[in-house]
């Protein structure tokens, strides 16, 4: 077994799908991803959807270079000692290009589930997951879970510590990151002002916990519209944002908003009205929260979120007005705009049209 190295390239591109695709879009998304040079593809894990890992596996066996990872799996609907298997399957089939994405839950309340000491119980599931896939047998004892000593998994694992991502927001989640992670996301934000504050608060963690100040990188990643028809892909990064202002904006400590505009928000919501929602989102706000506009606009935005700290940024649904033609845009016109500036060992020099 081998310990794992840091899966992405400095200054990282990646890309995110929902995991509501059949299996031959996964391969074929795969192989387009690959194409154009992405660094890797994340799989959602939101609730009500396929779990992400099937999906992950599918597009490994359908790539030689992408680094692939749920993003992200927690610890209320998936035990411990279960997402150690789910990713080490994962890296397996990957030939050791799997990465753990863990957060702790969304809309979890639709399941009568609590969730009781999430900061807890994310440590406790690193923990866990690294001691199995490292064959500890000592036990763990945690405040949220533990295993008793001589429990093991009963096969061996392509690596003894796959790298860790925690999708957190704030100084607590940061901290926790700081001692146990390689990556945390921000999960819904595009904000370079969000970015440059919690990279502070990482490196001060890690300065605390005995690591370097930059051992822990920073993942900016956001509902993504690009297309050449600028107005029409703001539009609709306006209606997608709309739909989860309400919750991001309030982790955000960078930004303030109008409370009168939440509350007409959450009202037009209510009556289905998305796009009336949407409407109401000032430039300076969507930007903040969303990558939206033709390819120049979102290599600078990219280029802009390096410059204030991230170290990956990763292009979330529905990525254009078609999903596929935004993807491909995306590789075609974004991505080298972006790797004109900061080049990524990892990605080719060209660009060739996906099969």
């Amino acid at each position: 077994m081998t310990a794992a190295a840091t899966p992405w390239p400095e200054r990282a591109v990646s890309v995110a799908v929902q995991s509501d695709k059949t299996p031959r879009d996964y391969a074929r998304l795969a192989t387009q991803a690959q194409g154009w040079g992405f660094d890797g593809v994340s799989v959602y894990a939101d609730l009500g959807f396929q779990p992400p890992v099937p999906a992950l596996q599918t597009m490994a066996e359908h790539s030689e270079r992408l680094v692939l990872g749920p993003a992200c799996l927690n610890p209320f609907t998936v035990h411990p000692v279960e997402i150690a298997g789910q990713i080490a399957a994962l890296d397996a089939v990957s030939g050791g290009r799997a990465y753990l994405g863990l957060t702790r839950g969304s809309w979890l309340g639709e399941l009568h589930l609590e969730q009781r000491a999430p900061v807890a119980a994310l440590r406790d599931t690193v923990e866990i997951v690294n001691r199995l896939l490292a064959g500890n047998t000592g036990g763990y004892r945690g405040q949220a879970y533990g295993i008793r000593p001589g429990f093991r998994l009963r096969y061996r694992p392509l690596r003894d510590r796959i790298p860790v991502l925690l999708g957190v927001w704030g100084p607590r989640g940061a901290a926790l990151a700081a001692e146990l992670a390689d990556e945390v996301k921000i999960g819904g934000s595009a904000n370079p002002a969000m970015v440059s504050t919690m990279a502070h608060w990482l490196a001060e963690g890690c300065r605390q916990a005995g690591r370097l100040p930059d051992a822990v990188g920073v993942v900016a990643g956001a509902v993504t519209v690009v297309d050449h028809d600028r107005a029409a892909a703001r539009a609709l990064a306006r209606t997608e944002v709309a739909m989860y202002l309400d919750v991001v904006a309030a982790l955000d400590p960078t930004v303030t908003v109008d409370p009168d505009l939440l509350a007409r928000l959450r009202d037009l919501l209510t009556e289905g009205r998305d796009s009336d929602a949407g409407a109401l989102l000032p430039d300076d706000l969507l930007d903040r929260f969303a990558f939206a506009g033709n390819p120049a606009d979102l290599a600078e935005h990219a280029l802009t979120l390096f410059d204030a700290g991230a170290t990956r940024i990763e292009f979330g649904t529905p990525h254009g007005l078609d999903s596929g033609r935004g993807l491909d845009l995306l590789g075609r016109e974004v991505l080298p705009r972006i790797r004109s500036r900061h080049p990524s060992e990892a990605s080719p020099t060209t660009y060739p049209e996906p099969a």
